[in-house]
């Protein structure tokens, strides 16, 4: 039996193997025959006998694909529930409001002296005297000083409108804006959960502007977040927070800014969900259903392309990627179009490497992060959670190409190997230094759909592209770079309005020496040091004419504290708008 189990595996493999060394056309690595005899025949004597067909070897039917094996996975919700919180600003005092929890800001005493105690006063002073002293006894006995994300809470009595009163600290009176509401917010959400609320409050400070309004807002909502999607037996629940109160909120279109937050928001939780949920629920496959969920509930266009298109337009770097993987890459590109006249064409691109084993440069040992991998897709995250948002905002004026070059790194037969050598759909050839350098790989041939086919004029790149930028920043700030001064500045005001940190960092052209090959045009990594910066050079390189910034979130894409925190959806959310005006 053994013996004619091993004859007729091996039956099976001489059946096969005509059908992988052989069928599909045959073609320079990474460059299909059409563009082959569009760039002239100067590569014909480099044709390898197997024929590399477009960055792969011959057209495999996948293992599992030829086993009729399907992945296992449960029947688990690849979404999480929005909160269904109503959000609003009212015109009742303080000290008149009725409900669970009511939640009041306090700076820090205008005082050198470091052992300080915040000073009770104005509204505070107002309460503490409807509520017999509660908060200068707060503020005594937890040694409350107003420092920001400090917080202490009390239960009131029964016969009070307020169950429990809860004091927060705001930080410096002169620096409280966006950075500080965030940190006030983060408080806020904390509390709610924490005390089961379902009808809450928050006193704003005086001189509250719009904008921190909208980020108190936005935080709440995103700190309501809860994800038990994975879990079988878990007995919590989501906070049970129903309505929201601002008072002695005397910003302008303070409404306006409440009615936008949910929408944002939506953007951020799409993207926490995408980047959370494991590599065997979140394939290409289902990003590109969640793009086509997207444009059908906003009225977008939506195009998914699948391998053959590629081959057809000769993405080879971005195809050598996916080549080992049994999951099909999936490009997608959406469009979103305003109503009136258009001024501006912008593009904004996600890497989405669904998982990223390193190829044959395997992540491996102590530090590397390999089980981590599933985040290796949050730029995409970023720019399906960025596409969400914007088409429910619906902004003037400009016009939106949402792009992913979705697929897996993996290890087998199929896989791309250090020493290969691709070619992308600009035409440039690429020496493989290391195969765990890869996205940057499927970011070359999107850069060029951006410019070329869509005729984008600005363009940004968003991935999780090097370790080198958590090293450079840490895990709270993204690194940034830009071809064009004006567009850096307007990236740095989309930063500054929404609190997600990041830096912008030097295009070095000294480091680009780094990135030549003796046998290729360019090598897909640099020299040892400076692993941030020459990757965004490698980047540059296939973007001719268009303005273009690259965003390295490979730190503040994930928390150890919350998960996945949805970075870069809010700015790049806030930068597409701002393109129309």
């Amino acid at each position: 039996r053994t013996m004619a189990l091993k004859l007729g595996v091996i039956g099976l493999v001489m059946a096969t193997a005509p059908v992988v060394a052989f069928h599909g056309p045959v073609g320079h690595v990474g460059l299909s025959a059409a563009r082959l005899a569009s760039i002239g025949q100067r590569h014909a004597a480099m044709l390898p006998l197997r024929g590399p067909a477009v960055g792969r070897r011959g057209s495999v039917m996948p293992l599992r694909a030829m086993a009729g094996v399907a992945p296992m996975v449960g029947k688990h919700a690849l979404r999480t529930e929005a909160p269904a919180v109503k959000i609003t600003v009212e015109k009742t005092a303080p000290e008149a409001w009725e409900g669970d929890l009511l939640v009041l800001p306090i700076f820090q005493p205008d005082t050198e002296d470091k052992k300080a105690l915040a000073v009770v006063e104005g509204i505070a002073k107002t309460l503490d005297d409807k509520t017999d002293g509660a908060i200068s006894e707060m503020v005594e006995t937890n040694e409350f000083k107003g420092k920001d994300g400090s917080s202490a809470i009390v239960r009131l009595p029964k016969s009070s409108l307020v169950r429990k009163l809860s004091i927060a600290g705001a930080g410096n009176s002169t620096k409280f804006g966006v950075d500080a509401a965030i940190k006030l917010a983060n408080s806020l959400a904390a509390t709610i959960k924490a005390e089961k609320s379902k009808k809450a409050a928050l006193v704003l400070p005086a001189g509250t502007d719009t904008d921190v309004v909208k980020a108190i807002a936005e935080t709440v909502l995103s700190g309501l977040y809860f994800d038990a999607r994975f879990k079988s037996d878990d007995e919590s629940k989501p906070p049970p927070l129903e309505e929201l109160h601002f008072l002695s909120c005397a910003a302008e279109n303070a409404d306006a800014a409440i009615e936008d937050a949910p929408k944002v928001v939506e953007g951020v939780r799409l993207a926490r969900d995408l980047v959370s949920a494991p590599a065997n629920y979140i394939t290409p496959t289902k990003l590109a259903e969640a793009a086509q969920q997207i444009a059908k509930e906003h009225g977008m266009e939506c195009k998914i392309l699948e391998r053959e298109d590629c081959e057809k337009m000769g993405m080879g770097s971005y195809l050598a990627v996916s080549q080992g993987a049994c999951e099909p890459p999936k490009f997608i590109h959406m469009t979103y179009t305003p109503k009136g006249d258009v001024k501006k064409k912008i593009a904004v691109i996600g890497k989405g490497l669904t998982f990223d084993s390193g190829g044959y440069n395997l992540k491996a040992g102590a530090g590397s992060m390999i089980e981590m991998m599933k985040f290796d897709m949050g730029g995409s995250a970023a720019t399906l959670g960025a596409a969400k948002a914007i088409g429910a905002l619906k902004p003037d004026g400009v016009e939106a190409h949402f792009i992913v070059a979705a697929c897996e790194n993996m290890v087998s037969a199929e896989a791309m190997r250090p020493g290969d050598i691709l070619t992308a759909s600009n035409g440039k050839t690429i020496e493989v230094i290391n195969t765990d350098a890869e996205g940057r790989l499927t970011l070359a041939d999107a850069l060029v759909y951006a410019e070329e086919t869509v005729g984008a004029e600005e363009i940004v790149d968003i991935a999780t592209l090097t370790g080198a930028m958590i090293v450079a920043l840490g895990p709270l700030y993204a690194g940034f770079w830009s071809s064009d001064d004006g567009m850096a500045e307007a990236l740095k005001s989309s930063f500054k309005a929404t609190g997600e940190k990041a830096w912008q960092m030097p295009l070095a052209m000294e480091y680009a020496e780094a990135l030549k090959s003796p046998i290729a045009d360019l090598k897909n990594l640099g020299g040892k040091g400076g692993g941030s910066i020459t990757a965004a050079l490698f980047l540059k390189e296939f973007v001719k004419k268009a303005k273009w910034a690259h965003i390295d979130v490979a730190g503040p894409v994930w928390s150890d504290k919350i998960g996945a925190t949805g970075y870069g959806v809010k700015s790049l959310t806030h930068w597409i708008a701002e393109q129309g005006k």
